[in-house]
């Protein structure tokens, strides 16, 4: 098969393209897929530099969709020639991929196989962060930063289904053309955003979804009103520093929290729940889809290198 081996941590450079990989053996409990689109997510930047340290070497890449083309033993409701997808999987960057049927999720009709690869993984962590980890409710102020990257736009739409206003934070004009194309009600450049918040909303907002990290987390700190939520779900821009907790009380009782996927899909009934809920939007139309870039396998490290450098807009899919 064809796969992405990491050998050393480092740069784009060490994502290596192997043309002549073992398939992988398919345990009881697992199924072989044939693998249509994997996604690229920031996770795997991390775990390509060792700020995540996996055990080397490692085949990157955590969230796909394809069609099974071996079942393993013991495994039951999924057959040959059915359309998966599953985020949170190991291995991913690979033409083919064994996954362990309690995180398969099956795609419905009307959900394209590149669509599924899109939008499991920040599919899932968009819904946990507006179900769960602040149930966005009608009338809220909802901060969303990076609002044109592939978390920001649907962060986005389902804040607007479930009825807020959503303040988006970009860097330049065609990024805020795509966050209002998806809904975002104003548009703020990075400088000086808690200042433009407070404009807007006189107390601030009453959630901030920041995945940029270190550049940011001040300012959105600042842009809470009292007793608002900061889920800071992610450090594109680098790790934030140790915090004192006496800010979270002199900026009004706020709370803080570090969350992450797998805590929030937990048992096999709130990913087949939240997975279902996702596939229905795409399906029904209340949620678009937005890849921005396509790259063959064999040039992951130009998908990671324009990532890095905010050079994409939306999903980028590697197509093995």
């Amino acid at each position: 098969m064809r796969a992405i081996v990491v050998s050393a941590t480092g740069g784009p450079e060490v994502l290596d393209y192997v043309d002549d990989h073992p398939d992988p053996e398919v345990n009881p409990g697992e199924v072989l897929v044939d693998v249509a689109a994997s996604g690229v997510n920031f996770i795997d930047i991390y775990h390509r530099m060792g700020r995540y340290p996996l055990s080397l070497p490692f085949i990157p890449g955590e969230e796909g969709a394809g069609t099974v083309v071996a079942v393993g033993e013991d495994v039951h409701d999924v057959a040959v020639g059915d359309t998966v997808a599953w985020a949170s999987v190991p291995r991913s960057y690979a033409s083919r991929v064994a996954v362990p049927a309690s995180k398969l999720l099956p795609v419905p009709e009307g959900v394209a196989p590149e669509a599924a690869a899109a939008i499991t993984l920040q599919g899932l962590t968009a819904h946990y962060l507006t179900h769960s980890t602040y149930e966005v409710k009608a009338g809220d102020d909802v901060l969303v930063h990076a609002a044109a990257g592939g978390m920001g736009l649907l962060l986005t739409q389902i804040a607007k289904l479930r009825g807020a206003r959503v303040i988006g934070t970009v860097s330049t004009e065609e990024k805020e053309t795509l966050a209002r194309q998806a809904g975002a009600d104003e548009v703020l450049r990075y400088r000086n955003f808690a200042d433009a918040v407070r404009k807007l909303t006189g107390s601030g907002v009453h959630v901030v979804y920041d995945g940029v990290g270190a550049a940011t987390f001040d300012e959105s700190i600042a842009s809470l009103r009292p007793r608002g939520m900061m889920a800071l779900y992610g450090q594109a821009s680098g790790p934030v520093p140790p915090v004192d907790p006496q800010i979270l009380a002199r900026n009004g009782s706020l709370f803080l929290t570090r969350p992450s996927l797998n805590a929030y899909i937990a048992t096999r009934d709130e990913l087949v729940w939240r997975a279902s809920e996702i596939y229905g939007w795409v399906a029904d139309g209340r949620i678009r889809v937005h890849i921005s870039n396509r790259y063959p396998l064999a040039e992951a490290a130009r998908a990671h290198s324009d990532l890095e450098s905010r050079r994409t807009t939306g999903k980028v899919l590697l197509i093995p």
